[in-house]
């Protein structure tokens, strides 16, 4: 039986929950207890980088959709968070992508001091082992190995030639001095294997006497004495169970259930909550308002020879690849299959890239009640398009009380006017990328939307039936000073004690790129506010 009594308690193992976890377990005095609704991170599935791709409705997902869409044709879209040690890290595309300058800097601009840009780069670097880049904005010798992609497929040559034919500068490092440009992405694989937060930060610490990880453990109310929180109760193999933190007890569930574990608990909006039979602890407005999520466009276009991935996972093929990769580590297992991007700006006016182009040498079609997506028959090659910071905003709200009852998920996409606006200009954009000399006699048609939507009333009637989320949500638990703001700039929750929220539900804004990384730094300094506070159990 585990004991009952810890100096923390961590609510779930995904990309800052990991990070915690390893942290605060350092100190051999600290009793940690990381809880974690989903199971084990070994499947190959999810240590072979292609295999994510089966993973998107499987167990190891908590399998949430959206309440309909207004903005495009009242769809449902299908919304993955990680339920597996790692979480999302484990199920992800493992792109390594933090952000702009710019976007910390808002963060501290909107009253978060110490969470500018020149603050967080060495929360980034702390825990960085990048296998090619050592200078001001990585490190080396971290836990999380950071590396170039094994192999590229021509056709992801062919888009960054194609992207710097019309204009789209080469970068050869998107997350240093300059993100402005066209890429190949890193990737957080170790030795042509996924590495996720699990495997970087957890697995190497597992063997720790002072720290528990209890997997299958569902979250389901926090224990709050006289404002303070002092432990929760979770289901485990079917029994509820009762656990204490003398020190903290830390929420790192993600923007959709860490919000949702509030709202169970008493901690948001009274009258929501009053009208649900929850009993007010704290009211709290801004719990799982501000969410938000990015965006996508995309087109597709048939290649003129075999030369994309379309096909490559035929039972046939498959096997070949997966005898290529376990001798050699080596062929298409290792890809994953977003080999480039181009981050670049919508207008002149932008301070700073607001579109992030994402190149998949594949046919790939989303669709909302697949819960996945769909490689399409033939060869052909996917651009997609994404406003990498939305200006629409959304939020968590439960229906009930009732702990299986999923939560009302809206990101309110395409709500602001400004959102259509950068959505049709990626559209565009795409198309000139596709026309550049690079790709010719590479392409052949285009496929999906084809040729017959021209005007902008056509790409957004495209748009509201075929458009998709990039799988980033955030914000539900917002850092701030304001009235909405959940958490204060040391992440603790307003109005309370004993508790915080670490996590990407924090974000105030979300930040212009992929999510993981950041995700991973706010557990890096979530954990050093945590061990430098007055509070600490130290």
């Amino acid at each position: 039986m585990p004991r009952t009594t810890y100096t923390y308690v961590i609510v779930g193992a995904g990309a800052a929950g990991c990070v915690l976890a390893n942290r605060l377990s350092a100190d051999p005095e600290a009793r940690v207890l990381l809880l974690e609704a989903g199971g084990s991170d070994r499947s190959p599935l999810i240590t072979i980088p292609a295999g994510f791709s089966k993973l998107m409705g499987t167990k190891v997902n908590w399998i949430f959709d959206t309440v309909p869409q207004k903005n495009l044709n009242d769809r449902r879209m299908f919304l993955p968070q990680g339920r597996v040690l790692g979480g999302s890290t484990s199920i992800n595309a493992m792109l390594y992508v933090r952000g702009n300058r710019e976007d910390y800097d808002t963060w501290r601009d909107l009253g978060n001091k110490g969470w500018g840009y020149d603050d967080v780069l060495p929360y980034f670097t702390a825990h960085e082992d990048n296998e090619r880049l050592a200078d001001a904005y990585h490190g080396t010798g971290g836990e999380l190995h950071v590396s170039d992609q094994v192999q590229h497929n021509p056709m992801s040559a062919a888009f960054l030639r194609a992207a710097q034919e019309v204009g789209i500068p080469y970068t050869a490092d998107p997350n240093g001095a300059t993100q402005d440009g066209v890429f190949y992405h890193q990737v957080t694989q170790r030795k042509a294997r996924r590495e996720s937060a699990s495997s970087a930060f957890l697995r190497s610490v597992r063997h720790r006497p002072n720290l528990t990880v209890l997997t299958g453990a569902r979250a389901d109310r926090l224990i709050v004495k006289n404002g303070r929180a002092v432990g929760l109760t979770y289901l485990r193999g079917g029994r509820q169970e009762t656990v204490f933190a003398d020190a903290e007890v830390i929420v790192s569930a993600g923007a959709i259930n860490s919000p949702r574990l509030l709202l169970r608990s008493g901690i948001g909006p009274a009258d929501e909550l009053r009208a649900l039979g929850i009993d007010v602890v704290q009211d709290l407005p801004g719990v799982g308002r501000n969410l938000h999520d990015q965006l996508e466009v995309y087109i597709t276009r048939e290649c003129a020879k075999p030369i994309s991935y379309s096909g490559e996972d035929r039972w046939d093929r498959a096997l070949r690849h997966a005898v290529q990769y376990g001798l050699y580590r080596t062929g298409p297992a290792t890809a994953t299959i977003t080999e480039a991007g181009a981050f670049i700006r919508s207008s002149e006016q932008v301070t700073s890239p607001d579109i992030q182009l994402h190149f998949l040498p594949a046919y790939v079609v989303w669709k909302d009640n697949s819960r996945t997506a769909a490689h399409v028959p033939g060869h052909g090659v996917t651009l997609l398009a994404c406003n990498v910071r939305p200006r629409s905003r959304g939020s968590v709200r439960l229906v009930s009380k009732e702990l299986d009852a999923p939560p009302a998920v809206d990101p309110n996409y395409l709500d602001d006017p400004r959102d259509w606006d950068i959505a049709v200009e990626g559209f565009h954009r795409m198309r000139e990328v596709f026309d550049a000399p690079a790709f010719k006699g590479l392409l052949k048609d285009e496929r999906l939307p084809g040729a017959s939507v021209r005007s902008d009333a056509d790409i957004r009637a495209f748009i509201r039936k075929w458009a998709k989320t990039d799988y980033h949500p955030v914000g539900s638990c917002k850092m701030g000073v304001d009235e909405l703001a959940v958490v204060d700039p040391e992440l603790r929750v307003h109005g309370m004690s004993g508790l915080r929220v670490i996590d990407s539900s924090i974000m105030p804004n979300i930040i212009s790129g992929n999510t993981q990384a950041p995700s991973m730094m706010i557990g890096e300094k979530g954990a050093a506010l945590i061990l430098t506070s007055p509070s600490s159990h130290r």
